[in-house]
């Protein structure tokens, strides 16, 4: 049985706020990454499409990236509603972050045609910014590792 996130953070994402192509739930054409609590690591879990290939049987290696940059500031928006008393569904909107930086190391080809899981750790926190490491699997293939410095989203963001 495939493992589900059942309270994903950018569940919780106000609409304004929810357009990422990676994962935002009102993006039609992106990807819907969804990240969650696993006791104290976070996790993202995302079966690439077809079209996610890089040649048969592995996917493109953009999408592991994008896994992990999403997980990253979803993973420290998760750390910093709960560090305010917050948790996923509890109504209370949850803060949003950006991406400062992006480091990722492929470890392995990906294969392709298996749930992909990225667990995270805050490993660091800041008032503005929190640094997020990140291990993403296929299956009990450790594949890539990444780390994302995360920045609260400047309310210019939104400015029109």
């Amino acid at each position: 049985m495939e493992e589900k996130i059942l309270k994903a953070i950018q569940d919780e994402y106000p609409e304004d706020f929810a357009w990422c192509y990676g994962c935002g739930r009102m993006n039609e054409e992106g990807h819907h990454f969804r990240t969650g609590w696993q006791g104290e690591q976070t996790i993202t879990i995302y079966t690439p499409e077809p079209k996610h290939m890089a040649l048969p049987g592995f996917v493109y290696g953009g999408i592991v990236a994008s896994l992990i940059d999403c997980h990253g500031t979803g993973s420290a928006a998760l750390a910093l509603h709960r560090k305010n008393g917050h948790e996923p569904g509890d109504e209370a909107e949850p803060p949003r972050f950006v991406t400062a930086s992006l480091n990722v190391n492929f470890l392995k080809p990906t294969p392709h045609g298996v749930p992909l899981k990225a667990i995270g750790a805050v490993t660091e926190i800041h008032p503005k910014k929190f640094k997020v490491e990140t291990q993403v699997y296929a299956k009990d293939t450790l594949c890539a590792r990444g780390e994302v410095v995360a920045v609260v989203m400047p309310s210019t963001f939104l400015d029109k």
